[in-house]
């Protein structure tokens, strides 16, 4: 499973990505992370705002912090696809 966090590095990019990491940790999914900071790569997503989650090439969130449940709920539903 790959997992990216879209954004420019700003906190609550950070706080998400670490959301993103203790949610997969507490699923025990063998997930890869990527930080995409840059611009065009992020707007090729269809993102205006960030940050943004993105599980297996799909956004699931995108201009807030997600909860960690939120976050269990975005990777179990790719989980099970």
């Amino acid at each position: 499973m790959i997992i990216k966090i879209l954004g420019m590095g700003c906190s609550n990019c950070k706080t998400l990505h670490k959301l993103a990491e203790e949610a997969a940790k507490e699923l025990n999914i063998d997930a890869s992370f990527e930080k995409v900071e840059d611009i065009k790569q992020i707007m090729a997503y269809g993102v205006m705002r960030t940050p943004a989650l993105v599980v297996n090439e799909k956004v699931k969130v995108f201009g807030r912090i997600s909860s960690k449940e939120e976050i269990k709920k975005y990777i179990q539903e790719e989980i099970k696809n």
